[in-house]
C-alpha cells in the first residue's frame, strides 16, 4: 500500500511541472545539460565556493564543488579549509527538476582554532589551533526548484562519515605543537541552498 502511494505521488510531480512552466520543458530531451552554482550556506561562513553540474546521461548528473576559506577573524579565529565535494546523483525524474539522491565523497585540508563549530564536532577548537587533512563519504537527499529557464534553487542535506588525522598546537599564530591525533565521525557530512544559473 504504502509503495502505491509512493508511485501515484511520484507519477504526479513528474507529470505536472510548476505553475507557469510549460511542460514541454521538463521533457528529458530539454533537460539542462550544464550549470554553475554557489551554495549561500557557506557564503554566510566567508567561504568562498564554486559548483558544477553537468548531465552524464538519462537521470544522472555530476556535481562537483569547490570551497575555500582563507581568512583570519579577530581574536586569531580561523576556518581555514579547502574543501573538495564531488557527488553522483540519480534524479527522480529528469536532471535539475524535482527531487534526487545522491553519493558524495569529500576531502578537506584545514587550519582552524579558536572557534566553536556546529554539533561540538571538535570540542577542542575553542581552546586549541587544529590542522590536517580529512576524508569521508556518505549519501544525500536533495530538491531543486525552477525558478525561470535560467535560475534554480537547490536545497540539499547528506550524512555519512569523516576520518581526520590532525596536529594540535597552542592557541596562537604559531603556537607549538601539543600532540597528534585522528578522530572518526559520523553524522551531517553535507548541507546547502546552493543558487543556480544553467548554462546550456
Amino acid at each position: 500500500m504504502k509503495q502505491s502511494v509512493f508511485t501515484v505521488l511520484l507519477l504526479m510531480i513528474c507529470l505536472f511541472p510548476a505553475r507557469g512552466q510549460d511542460k514541454a520543458s521538463y521533457l528529458p530531451l530539454a533537460a539542462p545539460r550544464l550549470a554553475v552554482k554557489t551554495n549561500l550556506l557557506y557564503d554566510a561562513t566567508t567561504t568562498l565556493n564554486l559548483g558544477l553540474e553537468v548531465r552524464l546521461k538519462n537521470r544522472y548528473t555530476l556535481d562537483l564543488s569547490v570551497n575555500y576559506n582563507p581568512f583570519t577573524y579577530s581574536g586569531n579565529r580561523k576556518l581555514k579549509h579547502i574543501l573538495v565535494q564531488p557527488e553522483l546523483r540519480y534524479w527522480s525524474c529528469e536532471p535539475f527538476y524535482g527531487h534526487f539522491i545522491g553519493v558524495h565523497a569529500l576531502y578537506a585540508n584545514y587550519n582552524t582554532g579558536n572557534i566553536k563549530l556546529p554539533l561540538d564536532i571538535f570540542p577542542g577548537l575553542e581552546t586549541g589551533r587544529y590542522r590536517g587533512n580529512l576524508y569521508g563519504a556518505g549519501i544525500s537527499y536533495g530538491y531543486h526548484w525552477m525558478l525561470s529557464p535560467r535560475w534554480n534553487l537547490e536545497a540539499t542535506i547528506g550524512v555519512g562519515y569523516v576520518y581526520t588525522d590532525y596536529d594540535r598546537y597552542e592557541c596562537k599564530t604559531c603556537g607549538k605543537l601539543l600532540d597528534s591525533g585522528n578522530k572518526h565521525y559520523f553524522g551531517p557530512t553535507k548541507a546547502g541552498i546552493s543558487f543556480i544559473y544553467i548554462i546550456k
